[in-house]
């Protein structure tokens, strides 16, 4: 699989899927493995921005092992009418929206029940994004390198998302990095470079890879978010 021409794609140099490389103990065991193959950024004084909420105790550690700041981006998927478990999309902070146009189009999902699905997962955006923040300045991402993260990428919708909002910041490189993706995902998020621990050529869903997928709460969220550092030389807080 080729990356898009405005993204490369950092993977392992076979795709073969062993046991011992292929299964994440938790995810804090994924994001230590991650910081592992992004520590050629540390020089770059990135930002880490994990994507709630199973993305955050994998960005926590790596934001740790980079010696970086660490913050959200809040993502949420458009989940269509019939079968909200599948995605017809996602949406972001400061408005930001992509959509699935063929899933879409092959549902039949009208303008009015696009508008209700979105209000409804906009206002959860919104409460989440005050929840997590907990009244702290969102970090400023104007010219600076961008780590997203997650604890895995199925679709890449909710990473595009993120990557548009890194960008609308004003990020002058944005990374998107996760434990796990398939092989088959579309490489046309919007990021310059794509670092992955693994990318399986069987992949049923990101909690396969997982010994412990436990949901992460809410309240580990804040936890992880109040404990990591605001700031770092470079960084410029900025109230929204």
């Amino acid at each position: 699989m080729n990356a898009s021409p405005t993204s490369s794609l950092r993977a392992p140099g076979s795709s073969a899927c062993r046991p011992a490389d292929s299964v994440f103990a938790d995810r804090a065991d994924a994001g230590r493995q991650l910081a592992a193959r992004l520590t050629s950024l540390r020089s770059s004084d990135p930002v880490v921005v994990g994507l709630p909420r199973g993305g955050v105790p994998v960005a926590s550690e790596v934001a740790r092992a980079l010696h970086a700041p660490l913050d959200v981006i809040v993502v949420r998927k458009l989940g269509l009418p019939i079968a909200p478990e599948v995605a017809m999309g996602a949406i972001g902070e400061d408005g930001v929206r992509v959509l699935n146009d063929d899933i879409v189009r092959q549902v039949g999902v009208s303008a009015g029940k696009l508008r209700t699905v979105e209000y409804r997962e906009r206002a959860e955006l919104e409460a989440r994004e005050a929840l997590y923040r907990g009244g702290r300045r969102r970090l400023d991402l104007t010219g600076r390198v961008v780590i997203i993260v997650d604890d895995g990428i199925a679709t890449g919708a909710t990473a595009r998302v993120a990557c548009q909002v890194a960008r609308q910041r004003g990020a002058a490189r944005v990374v998107m990095a996760a434990p796990v993706m398939p092989p088959d995902a579309d490489l046309r998020m919007g990021a310059d470079e794509i670092v992955l621990v693994i990318q399986p050529p069987q992949f049923w869903a990101v909690g396969a890879h997982y010994r412990d997928f436990t949901p992460t709460t809410d309240t580990e969220v804040v936890a992880l978010l109040a404990a990591g550092p605001v700031s770092s030389p470079g960084a410029g807080p900025t109230a929204r």
